[in-house]
């Protein structure tokens, strides 16, 4: 099995060495391409106004200038001698969970790869401490993430769909086991934007510095993440809201 690894977080991040070591538990056939810089927030963003460079680091080693989408892109493109198999994406800084699937390039990633038509998986680890860096604790992650995958690897998956994965701020024994759940959503009503001024007096402005609210509706990854299992959650892409296209026919006469 061809195994494409990627993440937003760098291709130095410490969770993209904890994804090899997953992804090696399933085959020796790996290949590595991701952003040179930390691409978090990215979303689905492509790089279109400046070039886009690949720097190589060994055989099956690459690293871009751009974002989570231009590595995917690239890796299936250019740096990889056929299609991979399966794309695996993370392992993420932070969580991944509700509504912020819509910013992360760690999903974003595998949207590629499933518009691609290639089995793809976006692997996040929740940590519970902000002002961590580079010292989040991957532990659950490391110890649960190939018994997560494994039984996707030979799951039949809808066109233009992916899978979600977030491991809990927990120590890995201390995981109580895996649920299939649905997205959440967060509250971003009480979010707030730091302000401050630089050296030179100019301002300048901080996002998402503050804790967000969320209901932990049942059933969904938030509830999931909090009662300390494994979520995951199958994604698609479609975003058309069906029940509204009746309704807003009719405004047109149609």
């Amino acid at each position: 099995m061809k195994i494409l690894i990627t993440n937003d977080d760098g291709i130095h991040a410490p969770g993209l060495a904890v994804l090899e070591e997953i992804a090696r538990e399933f085959s020796d056939d790996i290949w590595i391409c991701a952003p040179a810089e930390e691409q978090s927030g990215a979303g689905h963003s492509l790089t279109l106004s400046e070039p886009v460079r690949l720097r190589r680091y060994d055989e099956r080693r690459f690293a871009v200038s751009g974002t989570p989408t231009d590595a995917v892109m690239l890796g299936m493109r250019k740096v990889m001698d056929s299609p991979p198999d399966l794309i695996l994406s993370g392992v993420n800084r932070g969580a991944n969970l509700g509504d912020d699937i819509t910013y992360s390039g760690t999903v974003s990633a595998a949207i590629e790869g499933a518009l691609a038509g290639i089995k793809s998986i976006a692997l996040s680890q929740v940590y519970a401490r902000e002002g961590m860096g580079d010292d989040v604790p991957f532990a659950a992650a490391a110890a649960w993430g190939a018994r997560t995958i494994a039984p996707l690897l030979n799951a039949p998956l809808p066109a233009r769909s992916l899978i979600n994965i977030n491991f809990p701020p927990r120590p890995a024994a201390e995981v109580k086991g895996i649920r299939v759940v649905r997205q959440g959503f967060h509250d971003y009503s009480r979010g707030t934007v730091v302000e401050g001024r630089d050296p030179r007096g100019y301002r300048y402005f901080w996002f998402g510095l503050d804790p967000i609210e969320h209901t932990l509706d049942h059933g969904t990854d938030l509830e999931a993440i909090e009662e300390g299992y494994v979520a995951v959650t199958p994604l698609h892409l479609d975003l058309t809201h069906y029940s509204s296209l009746g309704a807003l026919a009719e405004r047109f006469g149609k």
